[in-house]
């Protein structure tokens, strides 16, 4: 009962964002994970035809490359027992940052990022980076890397999305403090990706997705996402493809189609806009004209969310 109430309280912030969203075509599976080992995928990179994925928090130190008949080709391995992995980004080095991000408690001094080879078999020695929030303890599962200048970047899982940005250069040997880049990003991400311009990137949640442009962080859309066990894993290919992963065992990577005009902005092919200027943005249908977000999806799931708690609260009652 204690979770279904978790879920209803957050159903107005839900509902209000799917109003607002666009709706992708129909995904498809790509392929299932084979490896029994691979139990709650957390994070996705996807080079050349492979696959990268870890655990959630709970296992050791490892990351899982698998093909694309989701067989496990490479296991790379490291000492030490990470404290919540939760994501991983690709580098522009080719290597994979391991997110050892995450912290339901919110009581971590700091947290780690862990450099390892990607495609490596067996063990390696990563090289370790200390991150600090500047306003206290944050949990996060969105790690995202630029894939041109290598900025690293940091989206905490709370209903006001925030982005924090990591030094230009990271020092192994003292704690990194982050810099807050921006707010007001998808609430509850639990996954992010560049696209490979460096000028979009997505974030991702159980429910719904959003794509952004970057440096600018000014929303494209945002997507209802296909139904997952337990979404917490996104990846974009070189050719603009994205892929969803699952926790679950032998659990699904979908191919996730976005819709045709978000397609047209990440790949530099937009639309004119309505005045005949290129550069639109995709969402300029529910964009208020001063730039900011209708009030309206918000107030209908608040109004909703409290319709269900009612109800709820109605079904709990004893029976005379």
């Amino acid at each position: 009962m204690e979770k279904l109430l978790s879920v209803l309280a957050l159903l107005p912030f839900g509902i209000g964002l799917t109003v607002s969203g666009d709706v992708a075509p129909p995904d498809r599976v790509v392929f299932s994970f084979q490896d029994a080992e691979i139990i709650e995928s957390s994070g996705l990179v996807v080079e050349d035809g492979l696959f990268a994925t870890i655990n959630d928090s709970g296992d050791s130190g490892r990351v899982f490359t698998v093909n694309l008949r989701g067989e496990t080709v490479a296991v790379t391995s490291w000492d030490g027992e990470p404290t919540d992995v939760e994501s991983i980004a690709p580098l522009p080095s080719g290597d994979l940052l391991v997110g050892d991000i995450g912290d339901n408690e919110e009581a971590r001094d700091s947290v780690q990022l862990l450099k390892v080879p990607f495609g490596q078999d067996g063990p390696v020695a990563p090289f370790t980076y200390d991150v600090a929030y500047p306003d206290g303890a944050h949990d996060a599962e969105a790690l995202l890397v630029h894939p041109v200048t290598g900025q690293v970047l940091i989206v905490d899982k709370d209903i006001i999305g925030r982005m924090y940005a990591a030094p230009a250069r990271l020092d192994p040997d003292g704690t990194n403090e982050l810099t807050v880049r921006g707010d007001d990003l998808l609430p509850i991400a639990t996954d992010g990706a560049f696209f490979p311009d460096g000028k979009h990137f997505i974030l991702r949640g159980y429910f719904t997705a959003a794509v952004y442009r970057w440096p600018s962080l000014r929303e494209v859309a945002r997507m209802d996402l296909p139904a997952q066990e337990q979404g917490e894993g996104i990846a974009v290919d070189d050719r603009d493809r994205v892929f969803l992963s699952s926790e679950g065992q032998h659990s699904d990577v979908l191919s996730f189609a976005l819709p045709k005009k978000v397609q047209a902005e990440v790949s530099g092919t937009k639309r004119p806009d309505r005045d005949g200027e290129p550069g639109t943005s995709a969402r300029d249908d529910v964009v208020d004209q001063d730039g900011t977000r209708p009030y309206w999806p918000w107030a209908l799931g608040g109004v909703v969310g409290v319709v269900l708690l009612l109800v709820l609260g109605r079904s709990l009652r004893p029976r005379r």
